[in-house]
């Protein structure tokens, strides 16, 4: 694993203010640009610091649903959600041209992220969306998935994604967060799940199996209960395994 390069990202701008303590830990960001979280200035301040920090900058849309935090589904005609998703990514688009930062990538939020990954008519509406910005903007995508696979065929360049923190099913899904075990807390499990997918392309599922997947990015959220803790855990362990995190 010497010199392996890894990045780490993690969702920000949404209210949970420990953006400052995250930034020298990680790689790549995602900032919630309004539809489930955020406004100007939270993306201003965030951009800030990851301009600082030298942090590459992403824009995190969602189902306009700041009441659920973007968590639920929401049954929208495809030129509503089409419009939602441009007018979010255009808002941080223009803090960013303040700030004579650069967009490195776009990653869906919660509900919109996982219905993009199996429903072809909201990953329609992504693709569609990316195809409209001016710079070739990469997108955050799970592996073996319909966003990723309509991406591609749009020649939509894209990173596949995994979770640090987050449990799978079988079928490389998130179990819900409705259920008990969504959660990875335990520092150890989340190092394995990571370094497993990124040495061995295969994650342990809920039912005791392995599932082939593969990951250029790993996401820690940054609602999680120790979300500094382990992002800086995390990153001290895989910088001993060899990696560097940009």
């Amino acid at each position: 694993m010497e010199n392996q390069i890894i990045d780490i990202n993690v969702d920000m701008g949404e209210g949970i203010g420990n953006e400052a303590k995250l930034m020298p830990y990680i790689s790549s960001c995602n900032i919630a640009c309004g539809g489930h979280a955020g406004d100007h200035l939270t993306m201003k301040t965030v951009v800030k610091l990851a301009k600082q920090h030298r942090v590459k900058i992403g824009a995190h849309p969602s189902f306009p649903d700041k009441e659920n935090f973007g968590r639920k589904t929401m049954e929208m005609p495809c030129v509503v959600l089409y419009s939602s998703l441009k007018n979010q990514i255009n808002d941080l688009v223009t803090v960013l041209n303040e700030e004579h930062v650069p967009l490195h990538h776009v990653k869906p939020h919660g509900a919109l992220y996982n219905q993009a990954a199996t429903d072809e008519k909201t990953a329609n509406v992504v693709v569609e969306v990316m195809k409209t910005l001016a710079l070739p903007a990469e997108l955050y995508v799970p592996y073996n998935s319909v966003l990723a696979r309509i991406a591609v065929e749009n020649n939509i360049p894209v990173l596949y994604e995994a979770f640090a923190d987050r449990n799978y099913n079988s079928d490389l899904s998130l179990v819900s967060r409705t259920e008990k075990n969504a959660l990875i807390e335990d520092f150890d499990t989340m190092f394995q799940q990571v370094f497993g997918i990124y040495s061995g392309q295969k994650v342990k599922t809920i039912s005791g199996e392995w599932a082939m997947i593969k990951a250029h990015t790993f996401c820690i959220h940054g609602d999680h209960p120790n979300a500094v803790k382990m992002v800086k855990a995390l990153v001290e362990k895989l910088q001993e395994k060899g990696c560097k995190i940009r």
